[in-house]
């Protein structure tokens, strides 16, 4: 996957996992380290650059997440190699992870999360995961929106979101929302994108760089 632009890498990591994700450190909308942010732990990242900073920028690209960095304009025979050796790394890797499965040493993939367990007063809810209309940023805490009301879970919300499946994407800095649980997205006169709910009166704000989530089709 090779992106030009922060909002289209949001929008295709929304639904695709790719082998190897391509970006240019400077993006029409912003950079390509966002990217590896937006994509949480994404499986080979590399990051093409016109800066020719030698070590430091190799220290300061490996420093963002980045596997490797291509220097424009990109020659073939560079960006092959850098292929090629990410290849022999994934090849490394499955068959370290092949042996040590044989072994018995290491642990099954983490499924994403069915329930969470939240805090109301004096009483801990065990929260189904299709129950929650959204989760929302609440200084070290996490408040859990249903449609009876909120809790709070002690779990930060950028640990909480890797965790969480497909079904639950985030719209704003200290928003994510359960996809099945939006009625529709409006745009006011001002480009603004705000989504209303099915179960809850409130409209949530969607941030410029994620709404193109809610394009139509």
């Amino acid at each position: 996957m090779a992106v030009n632009s922060l909002r289209e890498a949001r929008r295709t990591l929304a639904t695709r996992t790719p082998d190897l994700v391509i970006a240019n450190v400077q993006l029409t909308d912003g950079q390509g380290t966002e990217v590896l942010a937006a994509g949480g732990n994404l499986p080979y990242p590399v990051l093409i650059t016109s800066d020719k900073g030698g070590e430091q920028l190799a220290v300061e690209v490996m420093k963002a997440g980045a596997m490797d960095y291509v220097l424009k304009p990109v020659q073939v025979d560079r960006l092959t190699a850098t292929v090629q050796r990410l290849k022999a790394h994934q090849r490394s890797f499955e068959a370290l992870a092949r042996q040590l499965r044989s072994l018995g040493t290491l642990a099954p993939r983490a499924e994403p999360l069915t329930q969470v367990m939240a805090g109301s007063g004096n009483t801990v809810q065990v929260i189904p995961l299709d129950a929650v209309c959204y989760f929302q940023s609440a200084d070290k805490y996490t408040t859990v929106v249903t449609a009876e009301g909120e809790s709070l879970l002690r779990t930060p919300l950028k640990d909480l979101a890797p965790q969480l499946s497909r079904d639950f994407q985030q719209v704003h800095r200290g928003t994510i929302v359960n996809l099945k649980e939006v009625a529709s997205a409006v745009k006011d006169e001002a480009g603004r994108v705000v989504l209303h709910l099915r179960r809850r009166p409130e409209t949530l704000p969607v941030s410029r760089v994620y709404a193109e989530l809610f394009r139509p089709m």
